[in-house]
């Protein structure tokens, strides 16, 4: 009776916040692993000069393209072990990738971009666990706005135009903390359509699956910023 007037049962509570607390954990556990391979290829300037000069960094960013749509589509087809060693593997080539990104910023600007997107983050996340509004019926306006926006990036490779680097970051900021509020909102509705009790392999997947969209925003969002507010070298 509760669950059909839109209230949760104690059981259902606990296992909502449990799964919410589970995507945090693994999100901050794949976010802290990227930036420890981060700081370790940023202590030696000559591994990323490497990673340029052998072209390495094309077959790392292809592989890292191809194992999150892999782990995107089959995540529920998989073992929970090999589901999280898919996404720390994927935290780990995200963080030599991203570490070709922030050697050309200051370390200052980085740690004060890192402050504003997690402040961002959390603003938009709670925005989305306290708002009475569906989010759902943006998702598809954001998807047609993340693909312009990856055909507008990869335009801009070829024209270098200042103005499109600008209005492509600000484009990518507001996408992006849309996303956040949308994957947040969507994890917790996929948390509430649980029927009370759910099998430890398929809590896991799901863990993962909510952890990889939440760390793809994030991850995405503070690139974006830093393009706005990072200082170059």
């Amino acid at each position: 009776m509760f669950e059909k007037a839109g209230y949760l049962t104690p059981e259902r509570a606990v296992k909502e916040r449990s799964l919410l607390r589970n995507v945090y954990m693994w999100m901050t556990g794949g976010l802290a692993f990227t930036g420890v391979v981060s700081l370790w290829m940023l202590s030696d300037p000559m591994r990323i000069a490497h990673l340029f000069q052998s072209h390495l960094i094309w077959v790392i960013f292809i592989g890292k393209l191809g194992l999150v749509f892999f782990l995107s589509a089959r995540i529920m087809k998989m073992s929970p072990q090999t589901a999280v060693l898919a996404f720390i593997t994927y935290s780990g080539l995200t963080g030599v990738t991203l570490s070709a990104i922030l050697f050309a910023y200051t370390t200052a600007s980085i740690t004060s971009t890192l402050f504003i997107t997690a402040g961002t983050f959390a603003g938009m996340s709670l925005y989305a666990m306290t708002t009475k509004r569906d989010l759902s019926s943006i998702g598809s306006y954001l998807m047609m706005g993340l693909i312009g926006l990856i055909i507008a990036s990869v335009v801009n490779i070829f024209l270098g135009s200042s103005t499109l680097h600008w209005l492509v970051s600000f484009a990518g900021v507001l996408i992006f903390c849309g996303l956040v509020a949308y994957d947040t909102q969507h994890i917790l509705k996929m948390s509430r359509n649980f029927s009370g009790s759910i099998a430890d392999e398929d809590y896991m997947r799901f863990s993962i699956l909510g952890a990889l969209k939440l760390y793809l925003d994030f991850i995405n969002l503070f690139i974006f910023l830093l393009r706005i507010f990072g200082q170059r070298r």
